[in-house]
């Protein structure tokens, strides 16, 4: 193996650069990390921006503070490794609501995602069935199984408390249903409960227990300044070669390792490296994977994704409820499936003016027609959507910004987790140089990229036989 080594990382966004900092903190000395990233920005879905003077996430906006364990989160293990954990911020008003028949109602606490541990806590927004969930002598899913949130959630508390309370939390986060999402994949901890509990009640209870948080401990952050910050910063600290502008067509294997082929058609720059990090989308992935592994390719690239907007508006002195925010469950009718209240949620944010930033996410997997109206309709459908749901007339905003994420939310179907595995071993097998990374594979949010960057970044160590320093 020549020295020093020479790692490429497709994708700058933030499982990318997770990989490319971690291969800097332990893969030997001198190798060189260069990330490619096809577009102008890295980033990916963490983009800040700036509307009416003030920085406001265009993207994702926060991170969970710990992890399933209840250990530090790998985003905040990041922050602290990046010098950016005295930046760490928390919401200030943690209460958020469901809008049920036109009006705000308070998301009722002790479910997980939705999913009640406690049926009558939940009977302010949704009346569950009636003595459906009885034990039948045996565990809710199959040791090897995986079914739909919404099929296991239906079968034992109904359709309302889907259709309330887990479609609309599940929507928040995916832009996709219940009925089509997997349980081991979005929902890994009562996924594992319910392996072994007999009643749906039982496995959100154990699954709760399992995974303990002290009173009044933050379940979310973000970082002041923004979150591109932390991309900055991942940058800076991984001392990586970042080509913008910079699109990787082709991926082919060398006997000693990669040749990619970057940039136009006509005028490609080729370039050989010993390892790649595939940190982009499953179908881009895909395509660099269709010649040199074409049954990994095809495994990979059947997974489809939603497509959302985020429309955020400044509003001089709104009268605005002390929530953090509410969903929107898609039997109400409604474009807006959920809306944050920026500077009411995040203390750092709020103004001696009173100006608001509100900002409302569009898009449900399957309805991205809806998507295809102006920039100015989008806004002003929002606002009118708002104003009704609030009850009272929303002034004319001073300034405004639609972000449009087309293709940007995995829509993980039942099995999700196996196909993945197959996959990637065959792939480990075949090409153990090249290592997938990010949200099409592991799941959402911030810290579970991180960490299946980082993940990567050690098989890659692994595969080109060092040792980690």
């Amino acid at each position: 193996m020549r020295q020093p080594w020479r790692v490429a990382v497709v994708g700058g966004g933030i499982a990318g650069l997770a990989a490319a900092v971690r291969l800097r903190d332990r893969a030997p000395a001198g190798t060189e990390i260069t990330v490619y990233e096809q577009s102008g920005v890295l980033g990916g879905k963490l983009r800040t921006g700036e509307l009416a003077g003030q920085p406001v996430e265009f993207g994702a906006e926060s991170f969970l503070m710990r992890d399933p364990t209840g250990a530090e989160s790998a985003a905040v293990a990041l922050a602290r490794r990046l010098g950016l954990a005295e930046k760490i911020v928390h919401p200030t008003v943690g209460q958020a609501a469901l809008v049920i028949d036109g009006g705000l109602r308070p998301i009722p606490g002790g479910t997980l995602v939705g999913v009640p541990g406690d049926l009558d806590r939940v009977a302010t927004v949704a009346r569950p069935a009636a003595d459906a969930d009885t034990d039948g002598g045996r565990p809710l899913v199959g040791p090897d199984a995986d079914v739909s949130v919404g099929a296991l959630v239906r079968s034992r508390f109904g359709n309302e408390v889907v259709e309330r309370l887990v479609d609309p939390m599940l929507g928040g986060v995916y832009a996709g249903r219940a009925d089509d999402l997997s349980l081991v994949t979005t929902m890994p901890a009562l996924a594992r409960t319910a392996r072994v509990e007999h009643t749906l009640v039982g496995a959100v209870r154990a699954a709760q227990a399992a995974a303990p948080r002290a009173p009044g401990a933050p379940v979310f952050g973000t970082l002041a300044g923004g979150l591109s910050t932390l991309i900055e910063a991942a940058v800076t600290a991984s001392g990586a070669t970042v080509r913008r502008d910079a699109a990787v067509r082709e991926l082919t294997p060398t006997g000693t390792g990669w040749r990619l082929t970057v940039g136009p058609t006509r005028d490609p720059e080729l370039v050989d490296v010993d390892a790649v990090v595939l940190a982009v989308p499953a179908r881009p992935a895909a395509r660099l994977l269709a010649g040199p592994a074409p049954a990994v390719a095809a495994g990979v690239g059947a997974l489809d994704y939603a497509s959302v907007a985020l429309v955020t508006m400044a509003l001089p002195q709104p009268r605005l409820p002390e929530l953090s925010g509410f969903l929107v469950p898609s039997t109400e009718g409604l474009l807006i499936k959920a809306a944050t209240f920026f500077t009411t949620k995040w203390g750092h944010l709020r103004r001696p003016d009173g100006l608001a930033l509100v900002r409302a996410s569009v898009g449900r997997y399957g309805e991205e027609a809806h998507l295809q109206r102006p920039d100015a309709d989008l806004a002003a459908t929002v606002h009118r959507e708002l104003s009704a749901v609030l009850g009272t007339p929303l002034p004319a905003p001073v300034d405004g910004h639609v972000q449009r994420w087309g293709g940007a939310l995995p829509q993980y179907a039942p099995g999700h987790a196996d196909r993945l595995a197959a996959a990637r071993t065959a792939l480990r097998a075949a090409h153990p140089t090249v290592v997938l990374a990010g949200a099409g594979y592991d799941g959402v949010g911030i810290p579970v990229c991180v960490r299946s960057g980082e993940t990567a970044a050690e098989e890659i160590i692994t595969a080109l036989g060092g040792s980690a320093r």
